[in-house]
This record gives structure tokens, sequence and C-alpha cells, in this order.
């Protein structure tokens, strides 16, 4: 081990002065204006930088709330024809909106069909608004829950919402807040951390805000997180078990239980009937044409009805309605990714859209370009199927 000598440390203090004088001397030169505007810049990038490390500090429910705060309303805008994970989503939106004296109206494209989605907006005695156009928009600015991009009603692609709340894979962002979290398995379950950050009080106790969770919203928020992930079983991540960990104080077990068993329509289980009798099955993929229907939703209700049986590892049934085939796939194989198979079964046939996750996914295909309008040259239904297969196995 080595050390300086006094010599040695002297010579480098008289060094550094050296150094340093330079400068000094470069700021004692400067006008007393420049001085000041450069000192002013160097206390705002100090306190700019102290604002925003102490914003994203801040959890997400906090900072949405914050940013509901400055809207006197705001148009909570869910996907189109929801289901009870996007509802749920747009009351605890609400909610918080409410906590900070924003008025919030709920609103979404398409129609409620499925047995289960009535159910539940009926039940819980939602307030909900249709919208055919981006005029009839309650406010502008827009929160989106659920989905990630604005679609399903005229001028969609012209609605640049404040804030995104969803799980689904995509690119859409809000111009003030965005959180986006693909692993989770329903945009519920954030909305319920969302609660939790804030402080809502739960069955009559205090909370650290005047936000109460009520049964209705607890619910709901329960509900929403079991519908999205087949009563926990499908998609799960650990926060999911969290977050009905923290509803189940609160909820409804009468409210619930009205929800879950709902009465079904002749023509959603003569789908299912249809999808049992008339299914394709080549190896562990089975798949099925019901037709033409009255009630898309019953589509996926099939799909999950054949998903039950024995050596079935992955379905999609598919269905026509005003000119469109609607297709729903389900998958609990680890080779099958579902939104992916079903994307690559569509992707060259004009105006036809499918995604989704691992484990379900969901398109569209006109009619009229599948049977050859356009530029494709058509193909015909037992093709459709082929192609399908092809997906499922990887091979196309």
């Amino acid at each position: 081990m080595s050390y300086r000598s006094t010599s040695d440390s002297r010579a480098f203090a008289e060094a550094d002065v050296l150094a340093v004088e330079p400068v000094v001397d470069s700021i004692r030169s400067l006008d007393p204006l420049v001085l000041s505007l450069l000192v002013l810049g160097l206390v705002g990038l100090v306190l700019g930088g102290w604002w925003i490390v102490r914003w994203f500090r801040r959890p997400p429910g906090v900072r949405l709330q914050r940013v509901l705060r400055e809207y006197d309303e705001v148009a909570v805008l869910m996907h189109p024809n929801p289901d009870p994970d996007a509802m749920s989503c747009a009351m605890g939106i609400g909610a918080i909106a409410a906590s900070v004296d924003t008025d919030a109206t709920l609103q979404f494209a398409g129609e409620i069909r499925h047995q289960e989605n009535r159910a539940f907006r009926t039940v819980l005695d939602i307030d909900l608004e249709s919208v055919d156009s981006n005029s009839e928009l309650a406010a502008d600015p827009v929160v989106l829950v659920d989905h990630n991009t604005p679609r399903g009603f005229t001028g969609a692609q012209t609605v640049e919402p404040v804030a995104v709340v969803d799980h689904h894979p995509g690119n859409g962002t809000g111009t003030a807040f965005t959180d986006v979290r693909t692993a989770y398995g329903a945009a519920s379950t954030i909305v319920v951390e969302y609660l939790d950050e804030i402080g809502a009080s739960r069955d009559g106790t205090d909370g650290a805000t005047d936000l109460e969770l009520s049964a209705e919203l607890a619910t709901g928020l329960l509900y929403g997180i079991q519908s999205d992930t087949n009563h926990l079983t499908n998609g799960c991540s650990k926060a999911e078990f969290d977050a009905c960990a923290y509803l189940f104080p609160a909820i409804d077990e009468d409210l619930l239980d009205r929800i879950a068993n709902p009465q079904v329509s002749d023509d959603v289980l003569r789908v299912k009937a249809t999808a049992i009798t008339e299914k394709r099955i080549e190896g562990p993929f089975a798949v099925c044409d019901v037709g033409e229907i009255t009630n898309i939703d019953a589509i996926p209700q099939a799909a999950d009805e054949l998903m039950h049986l024995e050596g079935v590892t992955a379905v999609v049934v598919y269905g026509e309605y005003d000119g469109t085939i609607h297709l729903s796939g389900r998958s609990r194989d680890d080779r099958v990714h579902m939104g992916e198979a079903l994307r690559h079964a569509v992707d060259d046939i004009p105006m036809a859209n499918a995604g989704g996750h691992a484990r379900m996914g969901g398109g569209q295909v006109s009619v009229d370009h599948m049977n050859g309008i356009g530029p494709s040259d058509g193909i015909s239904r037992p093709e459709f199927e082929d192609r399908l297969f092809a997906a499922l196995a990887g091979e196309r």
C-alpha cells in the first residue's frame, strides 16, 4: 500500500485550483442577465426533474385520479359489445372520477346481447349509453377501458383518448395516462389495484379518501375478473387472486349468484347443440361452422362448450351474421397461440381481421371478400376450415 507525500498532496491541490480558476473567471465575465438566466435554467431543471420523479413514483391509481381531476366531465368508453370485464372497469373508473367531482358517462358501441352480459348490466343497475358515432360521445376527454384503440363506431379513428386502461396487446396510448398490462388476466384487476392505491373504503371501514367500494362495484369487479379468466382457471396472474381477496369483504353473494346464473335463450342452446353435433375433429383440434346465427355471443359460448370434449385441446367455432363471419377460438394447448393462429388463418383475406391472447381469440371475415370480391380469388368454407386446422397445427 502506498501513500502520497504532503508535497504531492499540495501539488494536486494547486493543480485543482488552477483548473477551476478559468471556469470561475469565465463565469465572472458573463453578463449579469445571462448569468441570471443560467441560474434560473439550472433551478428549473432541478425542480422539473424533481417533479417528474415525484409524479412517476406515485401509484398508477393516484396518477389516474389526478388526471381525471383536470376535467369536469369524461366519457368512459368500453369496447364494442362489452363484457363484464369491460363494464366493471367502466364502473370503477366512474367511481374514481366521482371521487374528484368529475362526471363520468359510461358508453359503448354495438350491443349487449350475451345473457350473462345482460344480466350483469340489469342486476347491478348500471347506467350505460350506446354510441354510433364520435359525435355522440358525452365529452371530449375519453378514457378507454379494456381496449386500447377506439373502434366500432363512425369516426372512432379520430378519437384521441386522454387515458387508457387495458390488458390486451396493442399500441394504443392515452395522451395523459396509459396503463396496459398484458400479463394480467383481466382489466378489472388493474382497476381493483387503483382502488387500493387510492385508499377506497370497504365494507363500512374508513378509507384514505371519500371513495367507497360499494357492494355493486365490488361484485361487478369480482365477476369481471372471473369472466375473463374462466373463473380463475385460465390466463391468471397472482394479481387476479390478490384482487379477489381484496374485493371479497365487500361483495354481495346474492347479486353474484344472479349474474352468474342467468336464463339461456333458445338460439344460444341451438348454436351450442350445432357445435357439438356438427364439429369436425382432426387430432386434438376441433372446428365447427354453426351456419347463420341471430346472436353473435352464442359463438364464444359454443367454443367454450367444445373445450369440454375429451382429447380436444384447441377449438374454433364460426358462424355468419349480417354478411360477416365471426370466429371464436379457445386453446389449452401450449403449442397453439390462438390469437396468432386465427390471424394467420385470415391474413390474406381482404377486410378480415383476427387476433387475441394465447388462450383465446376472435375475428371477423367479410363473406363477400371470402367469396372472392376484390383482389382475391376467394375460398370455400371447407378450404377455410383446412386453413384453420393448418394454423392450429402451426403449418400456416
